[in-house]
């Protein structure tokens, strides 16, 4: 039986990118109401036009004086990795050592993996973020707790079994072969199940051959729809290995373009030591980026330059990058990412933030025709956050004249106590 509802508020969505259509991309409604039939977007519109035709079966919801947004979306992020947030800082290549590859190795076992991945998802939630692009381990077992634990909740996620055959400590080493084999089971049996995306998944290019590497682009080839996921640019002692070991590429990125991993159903996390060759290439393939500002001010990395990003009309996305990133909360993130473009003499305004969190996210991970807005037939997945969460919120808001001022101080100033309520596929899935 369907069921249908009507959630009344104040509403921001966005249809497109302001940073290239401007005003076009921005609907807010100061009073709206968003209909959803079945988990599905009917309409979103003003209440005075949408509340005096509904049906006397559909359920209103009254969430006035709160502001509706789609669920946030986060491009980059580790499951594992929880245990290790906030451990004190190395760079890059000292963190994978200390922190990340041992705490991987566990990951073996089924137990942990399915109690993490639910630890993981509840705070996803908590934080108001409905669907990720999310690194498991170089475990078969690891991916299918984590989608095990993403179907039960009816979340759109995305995940990949992590390809490393060389570079590594030898418990977490596959081998080309094993990779291949262990990545086309795991797609068969969970990719496109339910909301479930299959995401291919080498871990670097110093961490798989050039026959692992080649394999993934043919797991791609094979398997229309897959995504891939991996990191490039991130370090300069990362990048100086890179070219030590392909010392035949152009740059770091080259590499993955020699084996035809540059393309549209890519995300490339970090992207910061690029150039303006690099950023033509995946304006060119359709490749995405995407910005983990905390994490790169932690691990001390650099500085992500949105500017040119948008310039060469690459799709962004905001990744909180956890454990490497210090934080869950997408409105913390939008917030550290606001502080690394001012560090770069450039802005970011709030609906560029909201934008890279929700449509640009969507985009970036090419769901944008299942979610991102409000647009009619995409899915139910929303956040319903209260810009009073906190008394300096609250002293902030009242001061507030527009919607513009608002959000800006609600990135700035919100986190998970920001957040309400989080709905998936239009029924409430956490409440604060």
């Amino acid at each position: 039986m369907s069921k249908r509802i009507a959630v009344r508020g104040e509403i921001v969505h966005f249809i497109g990118d302001p940073t290239q259509i401007g005003e076009r991309a921005f609907v807010h409604l100061d009073d709206g109401v968003l209909l959803i039939d079945s988990g599905i977007v009917v309409e979103a519109g003003p209440s005075s036009r949408l509340l005096p035709g509904l049906a006397d079966d559909i359920e209103i919801v009254d969430r006035r004086g709160k502001l509706i947004v789609p669920g946030f979306i986060d491009t980059h992020v580790h499951f594992p990795q929880v245990d290790v947030i906030a451990s004190h800082g190395e760079q890059l290549l000292d963190w994978l050592e200390r922190f990340t590859f041992p705490v991987e190795r566990g990951f073996d076992n089924v137990e942990r993996a399915a109690e993490t991945a639910d630890f993981f998802l509840d705070e996803l939630l908590r934080n108001g973020t409905t669907t990720a692009g999310v690194y498991a381990t170089v475990h078969p077992q690891s991916v299918e707790a984590f989608f095990n634990a993403s179907r039960a909740r009816r979340m759109r996620m995305a995940t990949g079994k992590v390809l490393m055959d060389r570079n590594c400590p030898e418990y977490l080493q596959d081998t080309a072969q094993s990779g291949y084999d262990d990545s086309t089971a795991l797609i068969r049996r969970w990719h496109g199940v339910d909301r479930l995306v299959y995401a291919v998944t080498p871990r670097f290019a110093p961490t798989s051959t050039d026959a692992q590497l080649a394999s993934a682009a043919r797991l791609l080839d094979e398997h229309p729809g897959v995504l891939l996921q991996s990191h490039v640019a991130e370090n300069r002692g990362e990048i100086e290995w890179v070219a030590k070991l392909y010392p035949w590429s152009r740059s770091y990125l080259d590499v993955y373009e020699h084996f035809g991993l540059v393309r549209d159903v890519s995300v490339f996390a970090h992207c910061i030591h690029l150039d303006d060759v690099d950023r033509r290439m995946m304006a060119d393939r359709g490749a995405k980026m995407s910005f983990c500002a905390t994490s790169n001010l932690f691990l001390g990395s650099g500085l992500f330059d949105l500017a040119r990003a948008n310039a060469s009309k690459v799709d962004v996305g905001i990744g909180t990058d956890v454990g490497g990133g210090t934080s869950l909360s997408m409105l913390k993130t939008l917030a550290e990412s606001y502080k690394v473009a001012h560090l770069l003499g450039h802005t970011m305004s709030a609906r560029q933030a909201f934008h890279l969190a929700t449509l640009g996210g969507a985009r970036a991970l090419s769901l944008d025709g299942k979610i991102g807005s409000f647009e009619a037939g995409k899915e139910a997945d929303f956040v319903v956050l209260d810009p009073d969460a906190t008394a300096i919120q609250k002293r902030r808001n009242a001061t507030a004249t527009n919607i513009d001022e608002r959000l800006f101080a609600l990135m700035m100033l919100g986190d998970d106590r920001s957040v309400y309520e989080t709905w998936v596929m239009g029924e409430c899935a956490w409440v604060r």
